[in-house]
């Protein structure tokens, strides 16, 4: 017998003694076997208690504008206890259209179309303004390019009377310049684009028929 057929035999006769060994070891498994048993709660429960943790989790409509757990978002969580079909974003999107038709409005000096967005008190302050650019002759000519940023700074809801108010910060890019009763350019350049930002506070009596949220103050 040559050595390579002897080499086979004795390599052929440590892996049937590994073999044996593991299968004494680890024993053998043949289809499904159930895991052992262990305390606590059964794997039923567990998916179940995920389940109503998934269900009762925070309200990705508020948490996408405020920290979950804030004042902010309490307040905004009150705001749609009191009218169940408010939604955060679908307002931080109408804000934001309300934001430029405001703004220009205020540029170009006619407030007539957004009266009823505004309060009392800031429609009086607004139309003090453009009196007083009447008055001295002045016109400004304004271009709106975009908002660039929009976002929610603070929310406060009284329980008494069911208001809400909601505070965004914009950042807008425009064009603007001002001009003299001759037409002569006192400020600003028609081809540079400057920015412009405002912080401004709507607010509105929740769950009533009037759908309109109203700019009570305004800020930089």
């Amino acid at each position: 017998m040559d050595d390579a057929v002897i080499q086979l035999l004795v390599l052929a006769a440590i892996a049937l003694f590994l073999v044996i060994r593991l299968k004494n070891v680890l024993g053998t498994r043949t289809g499904f076997e159930k895991p052992p048993a262990v305390d606590g709660p059964s794997p039923s429960r567990d998916v179940r208690r995920d389940f109503e943790v998934i269900e009762g989790g925070p309200d990705t409509d508020i948490t996408d504008h405020a920290a979950d757990g804030s004042e902010t978002a309490k307040a905004l969580a009150a705001m749609k206890l009191a009218e169940p079909g408010f939604n955060v974003t679908e307002f931080v999107g109408g804000a934001r259209q309300a934001y430029e038709m405001i703004l220009m409005a205020f540029e170009k000096g006619d407030l007539a179309p957004v009266q009823s967005f505004l309060s009392e008190d800031v429609y009086e302050a607004f139309l003090s303004v453009v009196s007083d650019r009447e008055d001295k002759g002045l016109t400004i000519e304004a271009n709106f390019v975009g908002v660039r940023e929009t976002a929610l700074t603070e929310a406060e809801f009284d329980r008494a009377t069911e208001e809400g108010q909601i505070t965004l910060r914009f950042v807008a890019e425009l064009t603007s310049v001002v001009r003299d009763a001759e037409g002569t350019v006192i400020e600003g350049n028609p081809n540079e684009i400057k920015k412009q930002r405002d912080v401004w506070t709507f607010a509105r009596t929740m769950g009533t028929g009037d759908p309109n949220w109203k700019l009570v103050a305004t800020g930089g």
